[in-house]
């Protein structure tokens, strides 16, 4: 099975579980509307925030490219999402989408930033794209671009989204839709705790991080 396959048929399963069946017609079981490209915009501004952007506040401060790499992670469910949603709507198989991917993003070629306010300048044209004459396959290639820009290799793409796939299963099992779940574990956000624990091990599956992160809540509660 290709990286992008299985990355498409677990976001299928968490958007399945999470919004319930027939979320595709853009609503969740709740009743709620879903909008994957609003979802995409807030996550995109809170990729510039990774960045020391304000000219008058902590002025030597560095970019937190740990965290740019898991904001970019988060973009991806949701540009995933949106693709699904497409597909479905047009009667193709998962399969197929995959493909289709694999093709778009093949031999991408990019010119990379000279510094950080060229990457930031890089992901608010990305985010143009989202906003102004949005088609979907180009914001794909667009996505894969930005990644390139920012350091993010397909691998560790892929490596990050297993990871925060996981998590997010973990967050709705424990209370994340309530308000119960406490993100914040002994001082770090469970994105961290998250990334440490995939760090610790080159072959980690996902039930060993799912278990993983369970011990380490217990200690949160």
């Amino acid at each position: 099975m290709s990286k992008v396959l299985n990355m498409l048929q677990l976001q299928q399963k968490l958007n399945d579980e999470t919004n319930g069946l027939g979320w595709e017609d853009g609503k969740t079981k709740q009743g709620k509307i879903i909008n994957w490209q609003r979802c995409i915009f807030l996550e995109a501004a809170e990729l510039i925030e990774s960045y020391p952007w304000k000219h008058w506040k902590n002025i030597d401060a560095k970019p937190n490219y740990e965290n740019i790499k898991v904001e970019l992670v988060d973009i991806w469910h949701f540009v995933m999402s949106e693709a699904l949603r497409v597909n479905y709507k047009n009667n193709k198989t998962i399969e197929e989408l995959a493909q289709k991917i694999e093709n778009l993003i093949a031999n991408l070629n990019v010119k990379k930033p000279v510094n950080y306010y060229e990457e930031i300048e890089a992901i608010e044209d990305f985010i143009k794209k989202l906003l102004c004459n949005f088609n979907l396959d180009s914001f794909i290639v667009s996505f894969f671009k930005l990644c390139k820009k920012l350091e993010l290799d397909f691998d560790t793409l892929y490596k990050l989204y297993i990871g925060k796939n996981i998590l997010n299963k973990f967050r709705q099992d424990n209370g994340y839709k309530d308000g119960s779940y406490i993100k914040i574990w002994n001082g770090k956000e469970d994105n961290e705790v998250m990334q440490e624990i995939l760090n610790s091990s080159n072959a980690i599956t996902p039930d060993e991080l799912y278990k993983k992160l369970q011990e380490a809540y217990k200690s949160v509660k």
